[in-house]
């Protein structure tokens, strides 16, 4: 079940390649792929997500978020952020925390006030507490 957290942005859980067309057709232009291959038995690799999305004419990124979030983590956040522009994107992980947690930082490092960064997770059944240290007040 997708949550959204912003006009443009949702998060998940794990998603298979299947359900892919189904997404895009929700008007999502980009995934992200917040997961480590191999993080649990059985889920999809980054290269079967990777080619289900592109089929389907979406853009794709692999952003894997291992043991803590990391500036380059949130740097290739940022930059998915930037490049869906007037698109929407899926950003997915095991349950969709992790997602929603870079989207946070991602989101005070581009001047997002605070207030309202937990206001949309808040909204979407999240909490910041994790990463509050890492964001702008």
């Amino acid at each position: 079940m997708q949550r959204q957290l912003d006009d443009k942005t949702f998060v998940c859980g794990q998603i298979t390649p299947a359900e892919i067309p189904a997404i895009r057709d929700l008007g999502v232009t980009m995934i992200v792929n917040n997961r480590p291959d191999n993080e649990d038995e059985g889920q999809p690799t980054s290269a079967e997500i990777e080619a289900a999305t592109k089929a389907a004419g979406l853009e794709y990124r692999h952003v894997p978020i291992v043991r803590g979030m990391g500036p380059a983590d949130v740097e290739a956040m940022r930059e998915a952020l930037r490049e869906v522009g007037d698109g929407k994107m899926v950003a997915f992980c095991r349950s969709g925390n992790r997602s929603a947690l870079a989207w946070a930082v991602a989101q005070s490092e581009n001047g997002v006030p605070r207030e309202e960064l937990d206001r949309c997770a808040d909204g979407a059944g999240f909490s910041l507490a994790p990463v509050a240290h890492l964001l702008r007040d």
